[in-house]
């Protein structure tokens, strides 16, 4: 199994001038203790389950690319990116960019998007559910087909595009791989059968359940299930000295014995970059041997 550090809080003890300072020892840090990607929250305020919109938040492809710079390993993404918070053409072209500067470290994730507050006080569409959902397949669409080299023209009920040029092309091979967040059983689970290379769930009771309506949506369109990576939030919690490090591997082993191949999750007091030798001593390791 692998790790991956969720960064979502940017409210640190130093503050907005050495942000940028500390973001990149946590980046490198995580790198060399062994996760397998990093990724960022699509926000542009915080969101309540973390702290008040008030709270540091970076914009999600900016602090990318500042990732990519230090970082040499782990892939980069967001968890996830709103649908409806850029054109599908200027986002393929925002992780094709990421892709390429960062030798093909690039995965896109995204999701229906569900900030009605933020998106009304930055003046950002946000338009009833049923919508967004069609959006996201009309976006998933025209992000494959740039990542894949088609210039084609696309029509979609709400996205219209001339010629999807996109040079040069991402380095990822097949493609940058798509991450579909959210546990909507009727829609976005569909959407991850259909056209998804991995699904990142929330963890809960109703998660094998979860997988099951998976697995019964990959049947109905003829997808092999176990061709899409299963990912799911996992709380990092250390503990005052690292105390809690055996929970966090005990938690890790039942997931994977669910089936889940990669664990976001994110750590408390996250700029304390020595927690990241536990991970590389203890956590790591006993993952990967799972």
């Amino acid at each position: 199994m692998k790790l991956g550090l969720h960064i979502s809080n940017f409210t640190w003890p130093e503050g907005a001038p050495r942000l940028g300072a500390v973001l990149g020892d946590v980046a490198s840090a995580a790198d060399e203790a062994g996760f397998e990607r990093i990724s960022v929250m699509d926000h542009l305020w915080q969101i309540g389950p973390i702290g008040p919109p008030e709270w540091d938040m970076l914009e999600a492809y900016t602090a990318l690319g500042f990732l990519a710079a230090h970082t040499k390993r782990a892939k980069l993404l967001t968890l996830v990116t709103g649908v409806v918070y850029r054109e599908p053409g200027l986002l393929a072209k925002a992780v094709t960019t990421l892709d390429v500067l960062s030798g093909g470290r690039a995965i896109l994730g995204i999701g229906a998007a569900w900030n009605e507050e933020e998106s009304i006080g930055l003046g950002l569409p946000f338009p009833p559910t049923k919508e967004r959902f069609e959006r996201l397949e009309e976006a998933l669409r025209i992000c494959r087909q740039m990542f894949d080299g088609d210039e084609t023209p696309f029509e979609g009920t709400h996205y219209r595009l001339g010629r999807l040029l996109n040079s040069p092309r991402p380095l990822s091979r097949p493609r940058p791989p798509i991450l579909i967040g959210g546990g909507g059983e009727k829609k976005t689970l569909r959407l991850v059968a259909q056209y998804a290379d991995a699904c990142n769930l929330f963890p809960g009771p109703q998660l094998q359940h979860k997988l099951d309506v998976l697995k019964q949506h990959c049947e109905d369109v003829g997808r092999d299930y176990d061709e899409i990576q299963k990912t799911v939030m996992v709380p990092f919690d250390l503990g005052e000295k690292g105390e809690k490090a055996g929970e966090i591997i005990a938690t890790l082993t039942r997931l994977a014995g669910m089936g889940f191949q990669v664990g976001h999750g994110g750590l408390r007091n996250v700029w304390d970059t020595k927690q990241f030798e536990i991970f590389a001593k203890e956590i790591v390791p006993a993952a990967e041997a799972l």
